[in-house]
């Protein structure tokens, strides 16, 4: 056997391990991240029908995943940055960023919710949706109290997602979600300018031109 072929078995030997580590490490990856979606679906729905504790708790649990996520990526720096665990951190966050608007809390940070800035940002655009879903059941409901204000909210979201404007390769998608943002804003401010009328003072603003 020639030197070079012994010199390929031994490499192939030595690059097997890494790749098997990698695999496995993405196969549990893979499993977390489908749980964290389901969990923070679970929750937005949850945040429709009024279950806010329910929805809390489905995120914590969440959250616990995504901190074990990132504790077993560490050594994995591709695979922690890869496009499937951005969108399980989007998820988590898009349901906590939804959760504190809707409650009228403060806007958890991206750290404390153990997420990428760029996934907190997809996040935070998706969770515009949500909103705007929260404020039709709302004028279902024939409850008025937080519409506008939430309306105001979405639109002051869309100004600071505008000014995110970097590659894609650093911002993950997020200037499709921003193009999106617009038309689920001015469909909304529409919807309230029909329930409420004259006494909406959106229905007088085009803050979006």
């Amino acid at each position: 056997m020639s030197k070079p072929v012994e010199e390929l078995g031994i490499i192939a030997a030595e690059l097997r391990p890494y790749f098997a580590a990698e695999d496995e490490a993405r196969e549990k990856a893979l499993r977390s991240c489908r749980q964290v979606i389901r969990y923070s679906a679970d929750a937005i729905r949850a945040l429709h029908r009024q279950e806010r504790n329910r929805a809390k708790q489905l995120l914590d649990s969440a959250h616990q995943l995504v901190r074990e996520l990132n504790l077993d990526l560490a050594g994995h720096g591709r695979l922690l940055h890869s496009g499937f665990v951005h969108d399980a951190q989007k998820e988590l966050a898009e349901g906590y960023i939804t959760l504190a608007l809707i409650a009228g809390e403060d806007l958890p940070k991206p750290r404390a919710l153990d997420v990428s800035n760029a996934a907190y940002l997809d996040g935070l655009g998706e969770s515009v949706g949500e909103l705007r879903r929260y404020v039709l059941d709302s004028l279902r409901r024939g409850d008025f109290s937080r519409c506008e204000d939430l309306l105001s909210i979405m639109e002051e979201m869309y100004r600071v997602l505008m000014a995110m404007d970097f590659p894609e390769l650093l911002a993950h998608g997020l200037r499709r979600t921003t193009d999106n943002i617009r038309g689920i804003i001015e469909r909304t401010r529409g919807d309230l300018t029909v329930c409420l009328g004259p006494r909406n003072p959106e229905a007088k603003r085009d803050d979006l031109g």
